[in-house]
């Protein structure tokens, strides 16, 4: 009996072990990720996956441009979009750490020059993207270090759509603010603090905000457009200093798992503390549940349970250029895909590595179902919603909820609804809640609220 039991114990501590790098079989994931690329009309991608905290695969797979043919490498440098944000908020709350910045006391009383109403913002809002800010965009601008306090100071109370603290909107112009208190509070160049503090720590020593060193490396293409159409190469390369912080580091997909290394090891790479457990702790932590994800965001990190394993992870999307890092720090595994088309994070090959290493398995495709709505239901959601430049109006017409723009809106789940391709508009999905306090009423679209008048 003691031995059966024992037996038992043996199997259950094989299946639930995270397996060693050699164990893994990647040919699944190397099949998926060409048939990825075919079905998005995406020119190539560099792929690493860590396990038991050390890189066990990382490779380059299709084209760094479509024009040359030139393979990508694994070590090709990519632009990375939205994941850049963890990076930021490790600069900025080291600062925090040594009292230089204090995560909860309002920017203004130390970057001076802003507009009234964005100087209230904490960093702590900035960084969990609460401190109500509308979301802008901007791929072009200046290229040099002053771009970022110019853009900064140039923004105008308008772009605060709500209160600091009310509502969970994703807004990149929140990151600017966030590089701009770290530079701020560093004493040096955004670029130079982050590197300093951040990249060369965790051996990302080609790892850049720069283009122009970027360059000097071998360099995968960005390309548009994004989603289906055969890809073009983006020219002239899209560029806007004031915008780093948000969304726009190069690095290639190994020196990213160094980072993801460093981060699932106590902070630890090579030997050495390259980051803080502080630090570390507060990306980590789950500040603001963000609705219809059933998650959080920490600081610059999305923070989900799934499966009893805590994940953290993010996406990136710009002009030429899409990623996505996953890790989960419980069985030192992480992945990073980063792709060379705009908006090209392809998740599910990450979503396949978890499956290869953890047998985590890979999310299906849900169909999208549609619900009955009541009217009061349909005169609930009435009304016209805004976030900045963004207005979104819906109306009541013979029994059915449209936009005032056209296109009717269908009910696809619990508070989920459904707007086909109006127009220039593409196809959303919208989340109907209310602010974190409880009160108001908001459309969430990709993350970023849209508040009723």
């Amino acid at each position: 009996m003691t031995s059966r039991i024992a037996s038992v114990l043996c199997v259950l501590l094989f299946a639930f072990r995270t397996p060693l790098a050699a164990e893994v079989d990647f040919r699944p994931l190397e099949a998926l990720v060409q048939s990825e690329l075919k079905r998005a009309d995406v020119p190539g991608c560099s792929v690493a996956v860590v396990v038991g905290g050390e890189v066990a695969f990382a490779k380059g797979f299709g084209v760094a441009n479509v024009d040359t043919g030139e393979p990508v490498t694994r070590d090709m440098l990519f632009r990375i979009g939205s994941t850049t944000k963890m990076f930021t908020a490790a600069a900025l709350v080291s600062l925090a750490e040594e009292g230089r910045v204090k995560l909860d006391a309002p920017v203004g009383g130390y970057v001076k020059g802003l507009a009234p109403k964005l100087a209230r913002a904490t960093p702590h809002q900035l960084l969990t993207h609460t401190a109500g800010l509308a979301d802008e965009t901007v791929m072009e601008g200046l290229h040099d270090d002053i771009a970022l306090g110019l853009s900064c100071r140039a923004f105008k109370d308008n772009l605060a759509f709500a209160e600091p603290g009310k509502i969970y909107s994703y807004s990149n112009p929140g990151y600017w603010l966030a590089g701009l208190a770290a530079e701020t509070a560093g004493g040096k160049p955004y670029a130079d603090l982050v590197a300093e503090r951040v990249l060369q720590p965790c051996g990302m020593t080609r790892s850049t905000f720069r283009p122009t060193a970027a360059m000097t490396w071998p360099l995968a293409i960005g390309h548009g457009p994004e989603g289906p159409g055969k890809p073009t190469v983006t020219r002239p390369l899209a560029d806007n200093a004031g915008g780093w912080p948000a969304g726009q580091l190069f690095t290639t997909a190994p020196e990213f798992a160094r980072f993801c290394i460093a981060f699932m090891n106590g902070g630890k790479f090579d030997g050495k503390q390259a980051l803080s457990p502080f630090v570390i702790g507060k990306l980590s932590t789950p500040h603001v549940a963000v609705a219809g994800r059933e998650g959080h965001y920490g600081y610059g990190l999305n923070v989900k349970d799934e499966g009893g394993l805590r994940w953290l992870a993010h996406g990136g999307s710009r002009t030429g250029y899409g990623s996505t890092a996953k890790m989960c720090p419980e069985k030192k595994f992480a992945v990073i895909v980063l792709g060379n088309k705009s908006g090209a994070g392809l998740p599910r090959v990450a979503d396949k590595a978890a499956e290869l290493v953890l047998g985590v398995p890979m999310p299906p495709r849900e169909p999208r179902n549609k619900f009955p709505m009541s009217a009061e239901e349909m005169n609930r959601l009435a009304g016209t919603y805004s976030n900045g430049r963004v207005t979104l109006a819906l109306r009541v017409r013979e029994g059915r909820l449209v936009g005032a723009q056209g296109g009717e809106f269908t009910k696809v789940g619990e508070n989920r609804y459904h707007r086909p391709a109006v127009g220039s508009a593409p196809e959303s999905e919208f989340i109907f809640t209310t602010g974190l306090d409880g009160t108001g009423a908001y459309l969430l679209r990709s993350g970023r609220a849209l508040k009723k008048r």
